[in-house]
């Protein structure tokens, strides 16, 4: 009898869920969660209107407003037009298919990424969609999570499955001990930096490795949240005693005996020691800095003591126009350095940053310091329990202390969808996980960090170096 051939996490996980699988087509995959929001359901529940269909699976479906919302005065009617259309379109939809939505006021809404792991709802072995490309943040908790698109949506609103094709495996591990200063942010801003911002593109990415072992789960789920950023389909790490930890007691999770016999069967959710994957890549911590990026795409990075590459420095012809055009618009010179340059705007937050930890990280730093006064900060809390609990532990005080804005949860500045937007012309140093033109706002220039290096640049005014400071 021929033994078993050796699988990787993935494989397991993606196998288990396999409805109907036909050489030459998409495996047909069934979904255990599917989250929703605001921005790419209008058009799923469209559809299902036009077809006269019902939500086949609504306890498995969690819906919340995060992307169009504002960080300011939430208990007012929305004053953007777009926006408001947008979030009472989805508070519509939810009431007319009978599914539960986390709006603004309910004390579970938030950024869609941050919500499923802090409630429970996010567990290993599962396959979770949204129509979020972000969506790989949950893969921290050892699952298939992957972003959709709005015709998906609403294939998985009709059936709970979605038709896709098997991507192929890479795994990326990282050994060894982080410098001082160096926080997860900047372990995936160095390794999409490495291999560019289309270097896992037809891949899912398992991280593995002491380094990550090592990690909290949200500085975990802060890499997975980047996989997408290196054009890979999502990113995953096995769970471990810290992803248990972690769930256990939170709102829906499983309790008692079901948790403890869960666990039993998650234990099992790892790579068998033979697997193969399709590529394999390893880097070592000690190698990595704090890092930031200078152009228009998540790897366009460099070392923050680094100076901006030349184009005979570039190989890749392609990555040399896209350098010339990513100078002129972020207004910066090849071969100088960022350090010590002035900046206009911080912004903590995303579905990247935005968890009580990253901002326990800023405000350990900025305590009983005043921020720059050329500088405006804003602090968005992903979700309304970090808001909550940030207020408990007094960050609240801290950040008010510093000159900080404090707002509620919401996407933010994270994308232009919203009223926080930064002003053109402006540079903004933020934690947030896209920098491509217009991003933030129309000609808003960006400079992606993590929460510990735009701390400094708001204390400073300018892009700065963590380990001159700690």
């Amino acid at each position: 009898m021929m033994a078993n051939k050796p699988k990787t996490l993935f494989d397991k996980i993606w196998d288990k869920h396999v409805v109907k699988s036909q050489v030459g087509y998409p495996d047909v995959i069934f979904i255990d969660r599917h989250f929703i929001h605001e921005v790419t359901s209008p058009q799923a529940f469209d559809g299902l209107r036009k077809r006269g269909i019902q939500v086949f699976n609504r306890q498995r479906t969690t819906a919340t407003a995060d992307h169009n919302v504002p960080t300011k005065d939430q208990h007012l009617p929305i004053k953007e037009a777009l926006s408001r259309h947008q979030v009472e379109t989805l508070r519509k939809n939810c009431q007319e298919f009978g599914l539960e939505l986390y709006d603004l006021g309910h004390p579970f809404q938030g950024i869609v990424h941050i919500i499923g792991p802090e409630l429970g709802l996010t567990l290993p072995g599962m396959t979770i969609v949204c129509g979020d490309s972000h969506t790989s943040t949950h893969g921290a908790f050892g699952n298939i999570a992957f972003g959709i698109g709005t015709s998906e949506v609403e294939q998985v609103l009709a059936t709970q499955c979605i038709l896709q094709y098997k991507p192929k495996r890479m795994k990326i591990e990282i050994n060894g001990k982080l410098g001082k200063g160096v926080v997860s942010k900047d372990i995936i801003l160095y390794i999409i930096s490495k291999i560019s911002a289309s270097g896992a593109t037809g891949y899912f990415v398992e991280y593995a490795g002491d380094t990550i072992r090592n990690l909290s789960m949200e500085a975990r789920m802060t890499i997975c949240n980047m996989s997408i950023e290196m054009g890979a389909r999502g990113g995953l790490i096995a769970p471990d005693e810290t992803t248990f930890a972690y769930i256990k007691g939170r709102k829906f999770a499983p309790q008692g005996a079901d948790f403890e016999r869960l666990v039993e069967e998650w234990k099992a959710l790892k790579t068998d020691e033979d697997a193969e994957f399709d590529r394999v890549l390893t880097f070592q911590a000690e190698d990595i800095a704090p890092m930031i990026t200078y152009g228009t795409n998540p790897g366009m990075g460099i070392k923050i003591t680094d100076r901006i590459p030349t184009q005979a420095e570039l190989q890749d012809i392609s990555e040399q126009n896209s350098l010339t055009k990513s100078l002129a618009y972020m207004g910066l010179e090849a071969g100088l350095p960022l350090l010590g340059k002035a900046i206009d705007y911080v912004f903590i937050g995303s579905c990247t940053n935005a968890r009580i930890e990253d901002l326990r990280l800023v405000a350990d730093f900025v305590k009983g310091k005043q921020k720059a006064e050329n500088v405006e900060v804003w602090v968005i809390p992903g979700s309304k329990q970090v808001e909550k609990q940030a207020i408990a532990e007094g960050l609240d005080k801290i950040f008010a202390e510093a000159g900080f804005e404090l707002r509620s949860p919401g996407c933010s500045a994270c994308l232009g969808m919203n009223e926080d937007k930064v002003p053109a012309g402006k540079y903004c140093v933020s934690t947030s996980n896209r920098n491509f033109e217009g991003r933030q706002g129309p000609q808003s220039r960006t400079f992606l960090a993590s929460p510990l290096t735009a701390a400094v640049a708001a204390i400073t005014g300018k892009v700065g170096d963590v380990r001159e400071f700690i």
